[in-house]
């Protein structure tokens, strides 16, 4: 086959794949920006179902817009309020008991050889005690302290850049979710005038199913963090458990990760309390939450996501399991939305399109 005006047609292909290359090369460089503005936009479609729902109780938009920005921001100013002295706390009895260790070791008064000897001989009693430390020692005399010192400066470098970063664009989520939800109603409006009006009815309905329901979903499942962290500090605080205000962050935050969320925080829950109280803590702590996650999967969760698209169990994992490897933590909370939209897109789009052929 004769190619007519080959030159020009190379020129074509070649300036194609550039524009291609430029493109790809630019959503790299602005991943993060792109990561904070879905952010938002997540965030925002979740919010606005209360803001919508206080209009309905006959507040003016601006006045529900003001209420429901002071509530999200006194939650969440009261979580770091609480949470941060009792780390701060904890750090420091942490950091002293070191330093009494330390001081009793320079004094003489404790020797973390011989005790640890000793421990290692009355234990094990067939063990060759000295043949072990020996080579304990042998590996500690062949590690380059200053290579080791070295590393753990860069890493707390790195650590402390992290905390900087995640400190901005927590700020700057923050701002973009404030700014999405104000204008969401005008934000929509410019999209929708983009579509043809032959279509725009129909583009009109699906969207707002869609976004309706990325609302529901993520107010449901912060609903079910809420209630599993106020459950989970009262049952904590009762039998004793260490840190409850901690434990129950921590209930909190990983109740928002859908599917296997509340059993990995759960896990993580009883395992503290196994190391840091005592067995039957433990054990009343596990009973606890293998009610409550039977509870939160047969009556709780169905009637706060009931206004949420169902999504299958294994939609969820898959949907789950590839977010999670694309955005991490992120990518896994907002896969399950993503997900139902497709499944809304596929329900009342494709399948009446295949039905009619």
């Amino acid at each position: 086959m004769k190619i007519q005006h080959a030159f020009r047609t190379a020129l074509i292909a070649t300036l194609g794949v550039g524009v291609g290359i430029l493109i790809i090369t630019g959503v790299q460089t602005l991943s993060t920006v792109l990561l904070y503005v879905g952010t938002a936009l997540f965030l925002a479609l979740g919010l606005d179902p209360v803001v919508t729902w206080l209009e309905r109780r006959g507040m003016p938009r601006w006045s529900a817009l003001v209420l429901t920005f002071v509530a999200l921001l006194a939650a969440g100013t009261g979580l770091v309020l609480m949470v941060v002295p009792i780390l701060t706390g904890q750090i420091a009895e942490l950091v002293l008991r070191i330093q009494k260790l330390v001081e009793s070791a320079v004094d003489g008064q404790w020797n973390p050889v011989n005790a640890g000897r000793d421990w290692l001989s009355e234990t094990f009693p067939l063990l060759e005690v000295d043949v072990v430390l020996d080579y304990v020692n042998d590996w500690w005399t062949s590690l380059d302290l200053a290579d080791i010192g070295t590393g753990i400066g860069t890493g707390l470098l790195s650590l402390g850049a992290g905390l900087v970063a995640f400190a901005t664009g927590a700020i700057i989520v923050t701002i973009l979710t404030i700014y999405f939800t104000a204008s969401m109603r005008s934000l929509k409006r410019s999209i929708y005038q983009m579509v043809p009006a032959s279509k725009r009815e129909r583009f009109i309905d699906l969207a707002e199913q869609i976004s309706a329901s990325v609302g529901y979903y993520v107010m449901g499942q912060v609903t079910l963090g809420v209630i599993n962290g106020i459950l989970s500090a009262i049952f904590l605080s009762i039998i004793g458990a260490p840190f409850p205000a901690v434990l129950a962050v921590i209930a909190f935050f990983f109740s928002l990760i859908p599917l296997v969320g509340t059993l990995t925080g759960s896990a993580i829950i009883v395992l503290a309390c196994l190391g840091l109280a005592s067995p039957l803590t433990a054990l009343v702590a596990l009973i606890w939450y293998l009610v409550y996650m039977q509870v939160e999967a047969y009556f709780v969760s169905p009637r706060i996501m009931s206004r949420a698209v169902s999504v299958p169990g294994a939609v969820v994992v898959i949907a789950a399991l590839a977010g999670g490897s694309l955005l991490g933590l992120l990518g896994a909370l907002i896969a399950i939305p993503v997900a139902a939209s497709i499944l809304i897109i596929y329900r009342q789009v494709l399948i009446p399109r295949q039905n009619e052929l």
